[in-house]
């Protein structure tokens, strides 16, 4: 008998383009959502897009609770949950980048209240995700949260965001291609549950940045669509694999192993996308595949060595042979990598010198 069942949860409205954060408030009255919102946001979104939100709100006799927090912890989650209950709202507003998003998505899980991603940058797949990040001493959380009811990306905003965000937005999207080669490998060696769906519709938000790679450009709108929507495609991955699995493998682990050796020294996605060069070598350079993301990153200018990382090369030998230890998740690192392998790779692919 098939007993096979799952539950898919996705965004009911996305709404892209420019000038779109003036909708906010039609979203919300789309959604049937009533009462006061609550705004996650950090010092610069406040000031870019909390505020224009929180007067658009005024205007129809709203007066949003409003909470800027400094960095991603728990502790801000802490925050944001007080504030909630202390401001008696109804929902909640990630408005920023990465950090705001999360947290906000992460107390609403705890509140059982709807949530509303509005990015700032298009610097990760958080946006849309049902996955939280949270960094907690030496390490970082992977947390289930709850996925927005709606996300509102305005491409204005977006494409005036530093430029190294975008880049590192395009280059986590870039690593789905190692992410996937992962899962399938895991599947087939540990029968690890797998979605073809899912693996298919990373991959392919993968290859649309490669192929759009020279479209890629400072200050353009244009830019900053295909960066989104690409962006909202591997966030509803990991929704329907209800699994980071669709986007994040060795080269993510490799990120996260950076993360406590160099802290601050790189973003996230910059990491990941060098990570994704040396991951996607190992599995054979399919189809020539790492070339394909070594050049398409270079185009974009993002870093595709540990010198541009600003991180030295001992470093990333090191953070090559002991990051398959940061979680249980099987990839092609197995149980680890010897130095001496480590280097060739990282050798080859121009990694380090």
């Amino acid at each position: 008998m098939f007993e096979k069942s799952t539950w898919i949860r996705l965004p009911r409205n996305v709404v892209v383009g420019h000038d779109v954060l003036s909708e906010t408030v039609a979203v919300v009255d789309d959604l049937h959502l009533e009462g006061r919102p609550l705004l996650v946001t950090s010092p610069t979104p406040r000031k870019l897009a909390a505020e224009p939100i929180a007067a658009d709100f005024r205007e129809r006799g709203i007066e949003p609770a409003i909470v800027t927090v400094e960095e991603a912890s728990f502790d801000a989650v802490e925050t944001v949950l007080e504030t909630a209950e202390a401001e008696d709202v109804s929902y909640l507003m990630g408005v920023g980048g990465g950090k705001a998003i999360d947290i906000a998505k992460m107390a609403t899980d705890h509140l059982n209240a709807g949530f509303i991603s509005v990015p700032t940058a298009a610097s990760h797949d958080g946006i849309v995700s049902n996955r939280g990040s949270v960094p907690d001493g030496d390490t970082r959380h992977s947390v289930a949260a709850e996925p927005p009811l709606a996300v509102i990306a305005d491409t204005g905003i977006l494409a005036n965001a530093p430029w190294e965000l975008t880049t590192a937005g395009c280059a986590d999207i870039i690593s789905n291609y190692t992410a996937v080669m992962d899962w399938r490998l895991a599947h087939r060696l540990k029968n690890v549950e797998y979605s073809e769906y899912a693996a298919a519709l990373a991959e392919m938000t993968a290859e649309i940045l490669v192929g759009n790679a020279d479209m890629i450009k400072p200050g353009l709108e244009d830019s900053a669509w295909i960066v989104t929507k690409a962006l909202v495609s591997s966030g509803v991955a990991m929704s329907i694999a209800s699994s980071s699995r669709p986007a994040s493998g060795a080269e993510h682990l490799f990120s996260h192993q950076l993360d406590r050796l160099a802290p601050g020294a790189a973003l996230h996605g910059h990491q990941v996308g060098v990570g994704a060069i040396m991951i996607a070598y190992l599995h054979g350079g399919e189809r020539g595949i790492w070339v394909d993301i070594r050049d398409a990153l270079a185009s974009i200018d993002a870093p595709t060595t540990a010198a541009e990382l600003d991180i030295d090369d001992e470093t990333v030998i090191e953070a090559l042979t002991t990051c398959h230890a940061i979680r249980d998740r099987y990839t092609i690192l197995g149980d680890g990598m010897d130095e001496r392998a480590a280097r060739e790779v990282a050798t080859k692919t121009g990694v380090i010198e």
